[in-house]
């Protein structure tokens, strides 16, 4: 099989694409205050695009891209013919090479970079499968997103699997809920939630406040910080109710019932996303008080939550 992917490495996954918008405020707009980003040189005359976003101009949407090339099809179509019909992101890298201005007319080009040998993880066993897009704006090169899947067979489920066992399911047949990814950058945080502590990012230069953490200020670039401990008290900015596709490990118990996925404002002005407890999914509201705790979830996963109130 590996060698019957291989063949693929190089070829062409999208020619000629382009974005279905033109960059513009509006989304930028949005952008930012999803996460909490006020940067002045995303507002006002001569704006620019927060860099991160060069992926956003590129996507399309539900109704997809016609532009996706017959071998990346093809590769898909072996993969899934052999057992592996399940896919996750695992992660990006983007470089940029100019700022994205309202107006840019975004194009792009992709090419199926690598395929690596079959690969065991705690999901299943599978090929992660690498692709490259170089972006351009107004015909200039604006930046390179490189985006890494693995496509697997997933692991078997059965009643009788062992906590934390790789099956993905702990005593009695439950589903465990994804595992976090942790890496030198956020490795700090997840320590601090063993410990119950919620902690977040202080600049080491102009003490700006940030969530997700990240090894670089936004506000000065300065790569030196601290960490502050979060209060707990916070609210709901923003929030959606999950009810597809239903996953058992979100829900109070194995029905996989909707849940609430909310965008938390802690009382130290940073926003993060976890999930409302303590009061019915329906009952989640823009502006609602909520307290954190921690939450186990299977004997090795731990997670902040919010609990919420009716009154």
């Amino acid at each position: 099989m590996y060698a019957r992917l291989r063949v693929y490495e190089g070829r062409a996954a999208a020619t000629a694409g382009v974005g279905k918008d033109l960059v513009n405020a509006p989304m930028i707009r949005h952008w930012c205050e999803a996460v909490g980003d006020t940067n002045p040189a995303y507002t006002g005359p001569g704006a620019i695009a927060p860099p991160t976003m060069l992926q956003a101009w590129t996507m399309g949407g539900l109704s997809g891209h016609s532009d996706r090339s017959g071998a990346y099809d093809e590769m898909f179509a072996l993969l899934d013919g052999a057992g592996y019909t399940s896919v996750v992101a695992t992660d990006c890298e983007q470089e940029y090479l100019r700022p994205l201005r309202p107006g840019d007319r975004i194009t792009f080009d992709a090419v199926i970079e690598s395929v690596s040998e079959r690969k065991t993880t705690r999901l299943g066993t599978g090929y992660f499968v690498t692709t490259r897009m170089d972006v351009r704006a107004a015909g200039e090169p604006a930046g390179t997103h490189r985006f890494r899947i693995l496509k697997y067979t997933p692991a078997a489920v059965g009643r009788g699997t062992s906590p934390g066992g790789p099956q993905g399911v702990k005593g009695g047949g439950r589903s465990l809920r994804p595992r976090p990814v942790i890496n030198r950058d956020n490795a700090g945080f997840w320590q601090g939630v063993a410990e119950h502590k919620l902690l977040i990012q202080r600049c080491g230069a102009c003490e700006t406040l940030r969530f997700p953490w990240l090894p670089g200020c936004n506000e000065c670039g300065c790569q030196e910080w601290d960490t502050v401990e979060a209060s707990g008290e916070g609210t709901v900015f923003s929030y959606v109710v999950m009810h597809h596709p239903p996953f058992p490990a979100f829900g109070a118990s194995d029905d996989a019932g909707p849940y609430a996925v909310a965008l938390i404002e802690l009382a130290e002005g940073v926003r993060m996303v976890s999930n409302v407890v303590g009061v019915p999914y329906d009952k989640v509201r823009t502006g609602m008080p909520v307290r954190l705790e921690f939450l186990r979830t299977d004997p090795e996963l731990e997670l902040p939550v919010f609990r919420g109130s009716e009154g």
